[in-house]
């Protein structure tokens, strides 16, 4: 049951005993399973409000040029700004540290005005020189190339006339000039890092920004603590704190939704927002999401100077086993017995939300689920069964594949279920191996099957991009920004083409062919739509910004919208101080109170699914 947000009278000796539990609890602090959250306290004499956002995923890193999961790079739209935001109500490109941009005639050469109004939250003005040095130094160093190489790929020259003026010339026309998804940092402070590969942006606090938020302090898989930037352009925050603490556990979270300890909870199971459905001072938010669920298939590791790697099945080199894969997997099931009702059946790459890009197979090319004909082409591909049943590779010994599995979703551990019945009729042995980190293995290549997912931005490029040869790392030692190690060189070129087309329905055509292309090639089993399913205290949070605006989702959103624009409900407790403390979900909560009034005491206590660990 929840916790009412109204107090009642109490003794004097029943409110010393809730002041004891209050110190108890401050001395208890970083035990149990939220994994040394931020102590409990009194509001402190500045009235500070605190929003509390505790996650599952760990944070892969606080560098802007490192991370690709959700809570990483929410975080980072958090910190900085970008040349363009994407419009809350409808996603089109909107000013963010840019105020205007203008191509030139032949669209090769773009000029950025940037805003006089945007500084550095150590006094310093942010100016187009900023801008140049991030684009330049992910233009010259790997390191940082890493996470958003790809939109500086095609830049031929980047220039700070002035100021104000940020000039951007390119090889040839990109059509992502207006969604260049890519966090500006300060010089002044970025130019020091040696090893851009390694340096994480975890150490020094607090961290120099411009977002809407500033980083103060951080400890791994425990907290991100962050303040409101009071001089932030488009106004401060209404919460002067945002706090991401670490949870393992969804249940816990939600738990303490219902006893009023946190305040937002994303990424409910359907028996979760069932149970939290209808409960006083609990709004359950059922979106259609920005993600899809897929299952991916190891297409062979290897590295752009063609040294192969890893220990993929080589069964999954033949298109038709993974085709096989497709006829055996019932999405219709998966939909209604495991998401019951909270997802669109999967089948391109774009989520229907976003209808311009979004692709569906024609009859005669849709893989639907079909296990006799499975069966029919692992039998044409040389793949039999034996007398016990068992489907053999071509060594003769019995196919098992190994799935990877994130130990934290519910979602792939119930579906890993019904894929070892559905392999299993085929002949296919299946074994699930839900970890807690799946990063390792994927990025070694030692799958052969491994559920994914990502969410996917306004304008697609960035999901498109991580399926290129370009994004294979330079050798087996390094990290690319792969996904699943594709490499095709037809999904290359229509890849090429899109990018340099401006034409906004010839370029949704092309997109859709790429989605084609990964279909039928069989390297991605998109599954699923998954709705974006949140709930949120009303007695905590009074409003909130969704994207879109017209029946969105609060968490994950394209920008900083729902934690820039919440407002605290009246009497919502603060909290404090203390050692704080990032494809699976995040809960957003009001951090511990306890607040003492006179004669009155009421107690308001205080992670996007990954993928491999779903980049972003």
């Amino acid at each position: 049951m929840h916790t009412p947000a109204h107090s009642r009278a109490i003794s004097a000796k029943a409110l010393r005993a809730a002041l004891a539990l209050v110190l108890l609890a401050g001395a208890a602090a970083g035990t149990g399973a939220a994994a040394a959250g931020p102590a409990a306290a009194d509001e402190d004499p500045g009235g500070k409000k605190v929003l509390t956002v505790a996650v599952s995923q760990s944070v892969d890193s606080l560098s802007p040029f490192l991370a690709s999961r959700l809570v990483s790079t929410s975080i980072h739209r958090l910190m900085y700004d970008y040349l363009t935001n994407y419009d809350a109500k409808d996603a089109h490109a909107i000013p963010g540290l840019a105020t205007e941009w203008e191509p030139s005639a032949d669209k090769l050469t773009w000029t950025y005005t940037i805003r006089e109004d945007s500084k550095w939250s150590d006094g310093k003005p942010a100016t187009a020189e900023d801008a140049a040095w991030t684009f330049n130094k992910m233009m010259t160093d790997d390191g940082a190339a890493t996470a958003n190489g790809s939109f500086v790929a095609n830049f031929d020259e980047v220039t700070a006339p002035d100021p104000r003026t940020l000039v951007i010339r390119l090889k040839k026309p990109q059509a992502t000039m207006t969604a260049l998804d890519v966090p500006i940092v300060p010089k002044h402070v970025w130019e020091r890092v040696g090893d851009f590969s390694k340096f994480n942006n975890d150490k020094q606090f607090p961290v120099v920004g411009n977002g809407p938020y500033i980083l103060t302090d951080y400890k791994v898989d425990q907290y991100v603590r962050l303040k409101a930037n009071k001089d932030f352009w488009r106004g401060a925050p209404k919460f002067d704190e945002l706090l991401f603490k670490y949870y393992k556990d969804n249940d816990a979270a939600v738990a303490a939704l219902r006893k009023g300890e946190v305040s937002f909870v994303s990424n409910l199971t359907p028996a979760q927002a069932a149970s939290l459905d209808g409960n006083d001072d609990i709004k359950v938010n059922d979106a259609p999401g920005r993600r899809f669920y897929a299952l991916a298939t190891n297409p062979g590791a290897k590295a752009r100077n063609g040294k192969e790697f890893g220990d993929g099945h080589p069964s999954l080199l033949d298109r038709r086993v993974r085709q096989a894969l497709f006829l055996a997997t019932d999405r219709k099931t998966i939909i209604d017995k495991v998401f019951q009702g909270h997802a669109v059946q999967g089948e391109g790459y774009i989520p229907p939300r976003y209808a311009d890009y979004h692709w569906q197979p024609g009859d005669e090319e849709e893989l639907a689920y079909d296990p006799e004909r499975a069966a029919e082409l692992l039998d044409e591909a040389g793949y039999r069964l034996d007398k016990d049943g068992k489907r053999l590779g071509k060594d003769g010994r019995p196919i098992t594949y190994r799935v990877l599995c994130h130990a934290t979703d519910p979602n792939d551990k119930a579906i890993g279920k019904y894929m070892e019945e559905w392999y299993g009729d085929l002949g296919i042995g299946l074994k699930v191996d839900c970890l807690d980190n799946v990063t390792d293995p994927w990025l070694a290549g030692e799958y052969d099957l491994a559920f994914d997912g990502w969410s996917v931005n306004p304008d697609p490029d960035f999901v498109l991009s991580i399926h290129t040869c370009d994004a294979l790392p330079a050798t087996p030692q390094d990290v690319g920004a792969t996904d699943n190690f594709i490499c095709d060189k037809k999904f290359d070129a229509l890849y090429e083409k899109q990018l340099a087309e401006y034409d906004a329905a010839e370029r949704a055509g092309i997109v859709k062919r790429m989605q084609a292309r990964l279909y039928e090639t069989g390297y991605m089993n998109v599954m699923a739509y998954p709705n974006a399913v949140e709930a949120y205290r009303t007695d905590q949070i009074a409003s909130i910004t969704t994207m879109p605006s017209d029946g969105g989702n609060i968490f994950g959103q394209d920008g900083y919208w729902s934690w820039w624009s919440a407002e605290p409900a009246a009497g919502a407790g603060a909290s404090a101080s203390g050692d704080g403390g990032s494809s699976t979900g995040l809960v957003i909560g009001i951090a511990a109170v306890a607040a003492v009034a006179a004669g009155a005491i009421g107690f308001v206590m205080a992670r996007r699914r990954s993928t491999a660990d779903e980049r972003e």
